[in-house]
Parts: C-alpha cells; sequence; structure tokens
C-alpha cells in the first residue's frame, strides 16, 4: 500500500484515503483468515512458552561468559545441576557470589514459570485428538504439533494440502523476467514460529530418529545428491503437507509406501 501511494505527487489525507479506496476496489488484496479464540489463546500459550525458554538460556550463557573471565568454566552440565554448579565455581570468591545472586534467583523463577506452561502445554495436546494423531509423525512431539494445530486453524481453508508448504515460507521464490527464469531460496514469508517447527522437526527425523519411514529415506536421498541443509528444508515442507492430510482425513502416520497408497 505505501509503494503505491508514494507514487502520488501530491500526498494529502485525502488523496490517500483514495488511492486506498480505488486499489479495495479493484481487488489489490485477499481475504485474510482471521483465527479462532482457541487458536489465539493456544499461540499465547506457545508465544509466552518460547519467550521465558529464550530469557532462561539468555541468563545461563551470560553466567557462563561473565564466570569466563574470571578463569571459571561451567563446563557441560544440566539444568537441574546448574545453579549448584555456579555457586560451587564462585564460593571462593564472595564479591562475584554477590553479583552472580540475583541472576541465579531470575533464573530460577524463569525456569519455574516455564516448567508451569510447559506442563499446560502437555495437558492441552494429551487431550487433543488431533495433536495425537499428528504426534505419530516422526520427529512431531507435543510443541510441534500443538503450534501447528494452532497455526493452521481450520484445515478447510486449504483446498490443496501442498498449499500449506507455500503458506509457511518453505517453497521456494521465483524470479522471472523475458528469458531468464530463476528459481531462489525459499520465500520465508508467513509464520516463523511454525517454520522453525517444522524445520526442527525435520531436523530430528532426519539426524536423530531410529525407525526408519518411507519419508525418512526420501530426506536420505535428497541429503545424497543436494546436501543435508536442502533435504531438511525439503522435509519440513512435505513435513506440512502431510500433517494437513492426516488432520483433514483423520488417519495417522503411516511408515510404509504400500501402507500410505492404501
Amino acid at each position: 500500500m505505501r509503494a503505491v501511494l508514494k507514487a502520488q505527487i501530491n500526498k494529502t489525507d485525502r488523496n490517500d484515503a483514495r488511492g486506498i479506496a480505488q486499489m479495495i476496489r479493484v481487488g489489490l488484496y485477499r481475504p485474510v483468515h482471521v483465527k479462532t479464540l482457541r487458536s489465539q489463546k493456544l499461540r499465547m500459550l506457545l508465544t509466552h512458552r518460547k519467550l521465558l525458554q529464550s530469557k532462561a538460556i539468555a541468563v545461563d550463557n551470560d553466567l557462563r561468559g561473565t564466570l569466563r573471565n574470571f578463569g571459571l568454566k561451567v563446563g557441560v552440565v544440566g539444568a537441574a545441576r546448574f545453579e549448584a554448579r555456579i555457586r560451587e565455581l564462585v564460593e571462593g570468591f564472595p564479591d562475584l557470589a554477590v553479583l552472580i545472586e540475583p541472576l541465579l534467583v531470575v533464573r530460577r523463577v524463569l525456569r519455574e514459570q516455564l516448567d508451569i506452561l510447559h506442563r499446560r502445554l502437555l495437558a492441552i495436546v494429551r487431550d487433543d485428538e488431533v495433536c495425537r494423531r499428528l504426534m505419530t509423525v516422526p520427529g512431531v512431539g507435543p510443541v510441534v504439533a500443538l503450534t501447528y494445530r494452532a497455526t493452521v486453524d481450520v484445515p478447510a481453508r486449504f483446498r490443496k494440502s501442498k498449499s500449506v508448504g507455500a503458506v509457511f515460507g518453505l517453497t521456494c521464490s521465483r524470479h522471472q523476467s523475458g528469458e531468464r527464469d530463476r528459481p531462489g531460496a525459499i520465500s520465508r514469508c508467513g509464520d516463523e514460529m511454525m517454520r522453525t517447527a517444522l524445520y526442527e522437526a525435520a531436523q530430528v527425523m532426519l539426524m536423530h530418529s531410529v525407525k526408519w519411514s518411507w519419508l525418512k529415506a526420501w530426506a536420505m536421498k535428497i541429503a545424497r545428491h543436494r546436501g543435508r541443509k536442502k533435504a531438511i528444508v525439503a522435509l519440513a515442507r512435505r513435513l506440512a503437507v502431510i500433517m494437513h492430510r492426516i488432520w483433514v482425513d483423520g488417519t495417522e502416520f503411516c511408515w510404509t509406501r504400500e501402507a500410505a497408497a492404501a
């Protein structure tokens, strides 16, 4: 809208209103789907959980970095023993302990509230039949399933399952002019949280999933010819399509091609 209105010689409120009305009249803009109230609440839960998680990780990284300046290395330690390890390192440095204590308190509170939101998320997924079916796909856990549920909202708004990958920005962009037709990288449009979740699910399936499936075999073949990064993006796009079809058909993931074809 702004790019079109900038072509006006005289910019006034009246001309802007007339330009906006004209663009809407000729149909330059498509209708936008407004999510249901339940999906908006689920999205709020996911957003708040991700925010607390990122802040908790930032506090951990800050503690590691500041202590390293004094030659104190935290090393490899789990989240449960992290605070005890920090206190152990600063035990002989009372001046450092005074500065570290506020961050440890904040970290403890962040972790406690994060656990509350995560348990709430697991409870919702446990009682949601759609999420349970989506989790039959290898690599798809409670967070990915609920993110997909809240982002798609109404599966019937997609006439074809293949359209879901484009909405999430996982299809290639294209630049065509005259005789030149050049495909580009993925468009990265749409919901970033959903795109990241699908990418993580694809990475888990490709790198960590033990049980073999036709989908993993398909991704491994792409990885051998095009590289692992492109295989993960392609697998993320296909996961979005398969999960939509599972949701619409009321089925579960088929591990073999024969079962999928049937």
